[in-house]
């Protein structure tokens, strides 16, 4: 039996076959194509099954998604925003293949829940700070779907006092604030001279004054948003990696200081924010562990 994980997201697609002891290498990355975008995914997944007969697919993508229907609008997809309808193309392309569909948010949860910092929490939430934010939730101990399959969207949460556009046509979401593709913009606007997510990370660990203001903007906006949605849903663990989870203490100190200053509900003072143990590969873990799931 050949099980398969894909991820499609603003930070490009990558495809894994499952396995107990998956590296790095084994890991098929591409960008997200202008044209063509599922003919790349087919391609990348048959390179990774290596001819063996695909019995299982998870995928795991960017939202909007309309789960039920199996189509999915994300907007880091130019070709895809109108709708595409992915779990029939799969299907059509592994027609022996159970093929499931999750949001990012949804599968990162699981991931997490199952191999990461969230194993025996019942209520969590699960951030990823990449190219985009992505998050998901647990309550009662289930991953939360929602009506549609876009439930946990924490990247659309508004950010108190920001007005900035954002990519959904909405302005002042987390993800037009915090997140990496927003951060790197801002910072080559004051100058900075990086280009990738990875990078501005790295500078701001490393102490770059730009960087470092980027890392704090997302920091501030996230802490912000982290303890609006533990107030919602009161929770007391919130776990956050993603590429810049790495930035170190630029991105860490003022998330914790806003967290701490607007934390003061007689049951959020526990609250507690925590990176997670599965670097920036827990989206695709995530679609493993429902990959695996389905044939067990």
């Amino acid at each position: 039996m050949t099980e398969l994980a894909l991820e499609i997201g603003a930070g490009g697609i990558a495809a894994v076959r499952v396995a107990d002891d998956v590296e790095d290498d084994d890991i098929r990355r591409i960008e997200v194509p202008p044209q063509q975008v599922w003919q790349s995914c087919e391609q990348l997944l048959r390179e990774v099954a290596d001819g063996g007969e695909v019995t299982s697919l998870a995928i795991a993508c960017a939202g909007p998604i309309d789960m039920g229907a199996g189509i999915v609008a994300p907007a880091g997809v130019p070709q895809w925003r109108a709708g595409f309808d992915i779990v029939a193309a799969a299907q059509a392309a592994f027609p022996g293949a159970i093929v499931q569909l999750a949001l990012d948010g949804v599968a990162l949860v699981l991931a997490e829940r199952t191999l990461g910092a969230m194993q025996g929490v019942p209520d969590a939430l699960a951030v990823s700070l990449s190219e985009r934010i992505v998050g998901g939730l647990a309550v009662g101990g289930f991953a939360v779907v929602g009506r549609t399959g876009n439930a946990g969207n924490i990247g659309h949460m508004l950010v108190p006092g920001c007005d900035e556009p954002c990519l959904c046509g909405g302005r002042g979401c987390l993800d037009a604030v915090g997140g990496g593709l927003a951060l790197c913009r801002w910072a080559r606007a004051q100058g900075w001279r990086g280009g990738s997510v990875a990078e501005l990370a790295h500078a701001a660990a490393a102490g770059d004054q730009v960087a470092v203001a980027a890392a704090g903007r997302a920091g501030v906006a996230l802490g912000r948003g982290i303890v609006s949605a533990a107030a919602l849903l009161d929770i007391d663990l919130v776990v956050v990696g993603g590429e810049l989870a790495t930035a170190g203490r630029a991105l860490w100190n003022p998330l914790g200081e806003t967290v701490a200053e607007h934390a003061r509900l007689s049951y959020l003072p526990g609250l507690r924010v925590v990176p997670s143990p599965l670097r920036g590969i827990a989206v695709l873990a995530g679609a493993g562990v429902m990959a695996h799931a389905a044939v067990a």
